[in-house]
């Protein structure tokens, strides 16, 4: 995702906004463009999610919620951010391997689905 906002661009904004006396306007115009590159970045993060969601529900088979939660589970057991461990499990439909610590935590938080649908 691309930087709403340069460096440069900052500099111009805040150096306009402040010779008409405002720079309160300056300061929430950057922290809007701020909000709005977040954004961007949690909808695209949330594309990769989504495919893993999908794959999960597909290996278990599970619902939405569950698929969620053992997506989080992973991440949360491994230390690794619920994005990474999503785009590691889509990339395996490229043929790349799946990092043997989430590979691991994928099977135990499979095996522990398992277990609790058969209660």
């Amino acid at each position: 995702m691309h930087q709403v906002t340069t460096p440069r661009e900052e500099q111009w904004l805040v150096t306009a906004v402040t010779s008409t006396g405002d720079a309160a306007l300056a300061v929430e115009i950057l922290e809007l463009r701020a909000k709005v590159d977040q954004l961007g970045q949690a909808l695209a993060s949330r594309a990769v999610i989504d495919q893993a969601r999908g794959m999960v529900m597909a290996l278990a088979p599970c619902s939405s919620e569950r698929a969620w939660d053992l997506l989080v589970d992973v991440s949360q057991h491994c230390n690794v951010k619920l994005r990474d461990v999503a785009v590691a499990l889509v990339a395996t439909t490229k043929d790349e391997a799946l990092p043997e610590q989430l590979r691991r935590e994928l099977h135990r938080a499979l095996r522990r689905l398992h277990t609790a649908e058969q209660r």
